[in-house]
């Protein structure tokens, strides 16, 4: 293996790791980052790898939040804990992961074969980006009526579902969807932000496996390294970005997402416009 390729891994699993969790669209910097840092692999090999890289930074979430997403607890070293209220939150996540599930399997063969363009993309980063900017401004005449992680009912959970149903459209980011849903029915940034890392456990597992179904089970040396480096850097990464934003949002709205989204967008128009 060319040594390029093992820096181009590395690379793609810093973006993936700061686009993750941050509501830009990790897929959408991936795909963009795709056309000017390509990967010498095949595109069977390089459609799988730009979702399953993604585990890294599920496995993040997973490290960070164990004692919240760990539904037991032993006390003593021999008696055993349900945690009910842990329990509960998994049903509302897997209600809320219903209605992606039934448009990913119906529709991501099309969408992966005519929607995966700079253009699509760069118009998806535009959109959401007024979106955050807007609802951020209306916010601020309103409190958020859902407060904590556990306020959230089953109702919420599958209204900011059918929001996560928007993030099949590269550019529009699955954390930002659900977010911006989140937000719209008045749940506060932080029990919003800390929903969408449950929400991403089982959809990019279950994203992952069926792109490693497609791809098949037979990986060279050189894809395995290539994988495994991605995956590695990226939860090194996510870990340090998910400790910022837990941070920021406590003080902090999420406009500058917004423009940043609207800048990347209106520069990627140009420079495909042009090119």
């Amino acid at each position: 293996m060319e040594i390029i390729e093992f820096f181009k891994a590395i690379i793609l699993g810093v973006v993936e790791g700061v686009t993750e969790w941050l509501p830009i669209s990790s897929t959408g910097h991936m795909l963009l980052l795709d056309q000017f840092l390509t990967l010498n692999m095949s595109e069977a090999f390089k459609a799988m790898f730009f979702v399953v890289i993604q585990l890294g930074a599920i496995l993040s979430v997973i490290v960070m939040f164990w004692n919240k997403m760990f539904p037991f607890q032993f006390r003593d070293k021999s008696q055993l804990i349900i945690k009910r209220d842990t329990f509960s939150l998994w049903f509302k996540v897997v209600i809320a992961c219903i209605p992606g599930a039934i448009v990913t399997l119906l529709f991501d063969n099309y969408i992966e074969a005519h929607l995966h363009t700079p253009i699509v993309i760069a118009a998806a980063l535009i959109v959401y980006g007024i979106a955050f900017i807007l609802i951020e401004n209306w916010n601020k005449k309103r409190a958020p009526r859902i407060r904590e992680l556990t306020d959230i009912t089953y109702q919420t959970a599958f209204v900011i579902g059918l929001f996560q149903v928007l993030s099949i459209i590269p550019g529009t980011s699955r954390s930002g969807a659900t977010i911006v849903g989140a937000l719209l029915i008045g749940v506060s940034r932080v029990a919003a932000a800390e929903f969408t890392f449950f929400l991403a456990v089982p959809v990019m597992i279950g994203l992952s496996a069926v792109k490693i179904l497609k791809f098949g089970f037979i990986f060279t040396g050189t894809e395995l390294l290539i994988l495994a480096t991605g995956m590695i850097v990226a939860f090194v990464v996510s870990v340090l970005v998910i400790k910022f934003l837990m941070n920021y949002i406590k003080k902090h709205d999420f406009k500058v997402f917004g423009w940043y989204r609207i800048i990347l967008g209106a520069i990627v128009i140009i420079y495909f416009i042009f090119t």
